[in-house]
């Protein structure tokens, strides 16, 4: 039986199977303590005896999950880490279509297509309570294996919306500030109580029309000599200076 279920695990680690069984996995013990701690809709555990005997606490809490006791072997047969942790869990996709934020602030990303930058975001969004993060179609999957392990836990409490961005800036009345490497000096900016941060792809930044359909641009001002910043230590800047204080 635990072949059938073997096969079906490795598959989520493509995208077009996660699309057609509306899951993905989660692993390792820091993720899955969180993940069995919420109210996640967790279909699966597949996870060493010694760690599903220690854990009942949280199994119990998802009655509907699936629960599979698996040798060490086998976990690494079905993990995507190059280091099997002792538990894999695998997770129903969250509701679609909810709502695009309004009147707060939110993260929208231009074609980040590297995981750990997006998983990282993710992060920051979680870190700054920021509830949305806006990925247009050309970014990667959200609930890709890498991208969850970066974001870490950052799923469970930021909403991941896949959109057409120039849509949604030309719908939203909130501030658009777009990061660029010649708009407004961040440190001159005054804080905003809610708007959009624009993204840029990492090699290629913003698409021009995006940046044109800002209401505000920013950089960052550079005293070294490196020619762009990661795209997520860009987010986390920002972030950290245009909202306005704790």
């Amino acid at each position: 039986m635990f072949k059938s279920q073997a096969k079906y695990i490795r598959s989520l680690a493509q995208q077009k199977n996660r699309k057609e069984h509306n899951a993905y996995i989660a692993e390792g013990e820091k993720l899955a303590r969180e993940w069995l701690e919420s109210s996640a809709a967790v279909k699966m555990i597949a996870g060493l005896d010694s760690w599903i005997n220690a854990h009942k606490s949280l199994t119990d809490r998802h009655p509907h999950a699936e629960i599979i006791t698996v040798s060490a072997s086998e976990l690494e047969g079905i993990s995507t880490l190059k280091t099997p942790n002792e538990v894999l869990l695998v997770v129903e996709m969250p509701e679609k279509n909810t709502p695009l934020p309004e009147n707060e602030w939110c993260i929208a990303l231009d074609t980040v297509q590297d995981p750990g930058n997006l998983g990282t975001i993710i992060r920051i969004a979680d870190w700054f309570g920021i509830r949305h993060v806006i990925c247009s179609p050309g970014c990667a999957d959200a609930f890709s294996p890498k991208v969850i392990q970066s974001a870490m836990g950052g799923h469970l409490r930021v909403q991941v919306h896949i959109t057409d961005l120039p849509d949604f800036v030309l719908s939203t009345d909130m501030p658009v500030i777009a990061a660029t490497l010649s708009g407004e000096n961040v440190y001159q900016m005054p804080p905003f109580d809610a708007g959009v941060l624009l993204i840029g792809n990492e090699s290629k930044g913003l698409a021009p029309g995006l940046v044109e359909l800002a209401t505000h641009t920013v950089m960052i001002p550079r005293r070294g000599g490196a020619e762009s910043l990661n795209a997520a230590v860009s987010a986390g800047i920002l972030c950290a200076l245009l909202m306005p204080g704790l």
